[in-house]
């Protein structure tokens, strides 16, 4: 049964996070808060890990659209090929923030991501997603968990989220409720920016 692990995103207790951390480094997966919706991630790093969430989401791997979740902007270049000033402009405008930004991938990108020309890049304005990211020292990779439920689309209550998901993950992160509103999804791989899916974070940053 998955450890159930309460933070606050005020000021997330260091011991828990390195609980979470651990999991994560012995590839294990996790259900964490955002700015937006709760996120299922794992170590970007744990290609067994990668293959389990693609698992539990129905897709191959190779063509799953999951987001790396990032501490900064600091560690860009280790994923994104060199993007001109005005695009760096957007992203210093937007992040931290509800936005994913699909941009180039570099070949460094770990191995089973390696034929992927584009990557979608999150910095979430949470405290426990940043400081779990932080402490891990490289990105999580991220896809929403969505709810069966045909009208709400998210589950927003953790302890909800414990009762469905305890026996398919490794951790719940209880980080308060959740939204019900997924982040803006913005294409710069182009010249000009494309907006893919309009969600929780305004367009006004373009």
């Amino acid at each position: 049964m998955a450890q159930f692990i309460k933070l606050y995103n005020e000021n997330p207790n260091p011991k828990e996070i390195s609980k979470v951390v651990k999991v994560l480094q012995n590839g294990g997966i996790i259900i964490y808060p955002t700015d937006t919706v709760y996120g299922l991630g794992c170590d970007i790093t744990n290609t067994k890990a990668l293959e389990k969430i693609a698992k539990i989401k129905g897709v191959k791997l190779e063509k799953a659209n999951f987001s790396f979740i990032c501490n900064d902007l600091s560690h860009l270049s280790d994923y994104v090929k060199q993007i001109n000033t005005p695009t760096y402009k957007i992203l210093k405008r937007a992040l931290p923030g509800p936005y994913t930004f699909i941009l180039p991938g570099s070949n460094s990108l770990p191995k089973v991501f390696k034929k992927r020309k584009t990557v979608g890049i999150r910095v979430p304005d949470n405290t426990i997603a940043r400081a779990i990211v932080e402490a891990l020292e490289n990105p999580i990779v991220s896809t929403s968990i969505h709810d069966e439920d045909e009208i709400i689309e998210y589950t927003t209550d953790p302890e909800l989220i414990f009762e469905k998901w305890q026996n398919i993950v490794d951790v719940v992160v209880d980080g308060g409720y959740g939204d019900n509103y997924a982040s803006t999804v913005i294409d710069l791989t182009d010249d000009y920016p494309e907006v893919i899916r309009e969600g929780k974070g305004s367009l006004d940053i373009l």
